[in-house]
């Protein structure tokens, strides 16, 4: 499937209509779906109907703007007018009513975007792979053996197989840079605010909604439809004042460029280490001023865990105990567990970790434009666990040091392919901003996207249905 710009320039050229774009997705989830699991909600009748009214707006020269006809999908983190929103968990009564959309879905359907349906999540997004016990794994479409990630896992999966160019995910702790990174796609957790969020999540200001699609190209024009100030969210920034999409151009020469291994506490696998050096080199190629420095931090995760395992113990609030515990994920209901003891002198002494952490990259920034790093450590590793082989925890965060100390600190950062393991699995690279600074993030992207071709290969299950 062409991707999202693409097809808003053949929509204008009327060499492609929203509706036989919206045909394709649905056939690619009727091809792929089954091996993969990236959808719990597809609703073709609506989605047809949707580029349908699309078509006539193109053909009538009357678009709504660059999202019209464009098909994408949503987590079923996020609500949806008409659609429930499970969360991946027993303990949501599908009944309903699902009457409100939530600030993306709403921005998308105000701009003529058509929805495909809902992707699969974690029980309540609590993880960094996407299994739950109501839907099951979803798995890798360069090796459905292995993990996409998570836990925007499904949205990862459908984007990588052309089930439309875009899906909206969420990100409280790496959760559309890890999925993008083993899915060998791209996304964004933007600054903190930038994309309203309602309800408010109980993650608290750790969550963040964020853009996936296969190109940067993509997820700067998804980022242009769906920030912008809704006043629901106390915490909304104002409504951008230019467009993402049209800041990609201008290189990065003469930029400052930390880079950074491991942050000074990670361990990586030799191939990883390997690609994201050459990702590095091709950086400083582009006239990019590039020194190797760790920030200054340690790993910040007991603090996280504070912060996230208490989110978890208000979500389940008295269900933790009882019949309704023995339907949960048993992780989630191992942590939540340990997150209802924090006291709260606990959270504020994590509050306190996370507001040194952002002074220190906020001073840190000043030296240096950006930082790169691998978005993992690792590549993806089989469904149906928490944790790679070996692990000595039981925990998530044990193998994704590099994405959730960026939650903490609420700034910008982008994972991007960077190449691929003997085994044929992707890499991820990081570039970090500061706060506010998405558009250079969203740039240096584009600058390594154009000067290589690792987003355009094309994931096993693809290969195997042209053979």
């Amino acid at each position: 499937m062409p991707q999202a710009v693409e097809l808003v320039e053949a929509y204008r050229a009327k060499t492609i209509s929203p509706v036989e774009a919206t045909e394709e997705a649905l056939r690619a989830i009727d091809r792929h779906d089954d091996a993969v699991n990236a959808f719990v909600l597809v609703d073709p009748d609506n989605a047809l109907a949707c580029a349908r009214r699309s078509e006539k707006r193109w053909y009538a020269g009357d678009p709504l703007g660059p999202a019209d006809g464009v098909p994408t999908s949503i987590k079923d983190a996020l609500w949806t007018a008409g659609w429930p929103t499970l969360r991946g968990s027993w303990l949501i009564d599908d009944a309903g009513p699902w009457q409100e959309d939530a600030p993306s879905a709403a921005r998308l359907r105000e701009s003529g975007a058509v929805l495909l349906g809902k992707t699969t999540t974690p029980e309540f997004s609590w993880k960094g792979v996407t299994d739950s016990p109501r839907y099951g794994v979803t798995a890798n479409p360069w090796n459905p053996a292995m993990t996409a990630g998570g836990s925007s896992g499904g949205s990862a999966a459908a984007v990588a197989l052309g089930m439309g160019p875009w899906s909206v995910g969420t990100d409280g702790g790496g959760s559309v840079r890890i999925p993008a990174a083993f899915t060998g796609t791209v996304a964004l957790k933007p600054t903190y605010g930038l994309i309203p969020l309602y309800p408010p999540s109980p993650f608290g200001t750790l969550s963040h909604a964020g853009p996936m699609a296969r190109t940067v190209a993509d997820v700067a024009a998804l980022l242009d439809v769906i920030t912008g100030f809704d006043a629901r969210d106390w915490s909304a920034m104002p409504s951008p004042s230019s467009s993402f999409g049209a800041a990609l151009s201008g290189g990065i020469a003469g930029l400052r460029i930390a880079y950074s291994p491991n942050l000074g506490f990670g361990a990586n696998d030799p191939e990883v280490d390997a690609a994201v050096r050459a990702a590095v080199d091709v950086l400083a190629a582009a006239g990019a001023h590039v020194e190797q420095v760790d920030p200054g931090f340690t790993d910040p995760v007991h603090a996280f865990h504070v912060l996230w395992f208490a989110g978890e113990a208000k979500v389940l609030e008295g269900k933790l105990t009882g019949p309704a515990a023995e339907r949960l994920d048993p992780g989630l209901r191992r942590t939540a567990t340990t997150g209802a003891g924090f006291t709260a002198s606990d959270y504020l002494d994590a509050t306190a970790v996370r507001m040194k952490l952002g002074e220190l990259m906020g001073r840190f920034h000043q030296a240096y434009d950006l930082l790169v790093t691998p978005t993992l450590p690792l590549t993806a590793f089989p469904v149906g666990q928490d944790v790679p082989d070996g692990s000595t925890s039981p925990d998530w965060t044990s193998w994704t040091p590099y994405t959730y100390p960026f939650n903490l600190t609420q700034q910008p950062a982008l994972s991007v392919p960077c190449g691929f393991t003997t085994a044929g699995l992707p890499v991820g690279l990081q570039i970090v901003g500061p706060r506010h600074a998405d558009a250079l993030v969203l740039r240096a992207g584009q600058v390594y996207q154009d000067a290589t071709d690792w987003h355009r290969r094309v994931p096993v299950l693809l290969t195997e249905e042209v053979a």
